[in-house]
């Protein structure tokens, strides 16, 4: 009699970082477009309103490169919230 061996999901990770210099809906749309863009995200939320940007993938992310990205669209990644 063959045993089945369930292994639980990998769970994905969420990250927030607190990016300065965002004020509208094109900041929001630019922002998850270049983040969007890294190898291993799945899905990027922006709110403008609270300088907040989470980025959703299976590991941790490379925060170099967000930051380079984020700085190269002309906003400031200040760290992680």
């Amino acid at each position: 009699m063959a045993s089945t061996v369930t292994t639980p999901a990998t769970q994905p990770v969420r990250t927030t970082y607190a990016v300065a210099g965002m004020s509208c809906g094109h900041c929001e749309a630019t922002l998850t477009r270049v983040i969007g863009e890294l190898d291993g995200v799945t899905s990027v939320d922006v709110q403008v309103g609270t300088g907040r940007v989470t980025v959703t993938g299976p590991a941790e992310p490379d925060d170099a490169a967000i930051a380079e990205v984020v700085d190269e669209a002309g906003y400031e990644l200040t760290g992680r919230v």
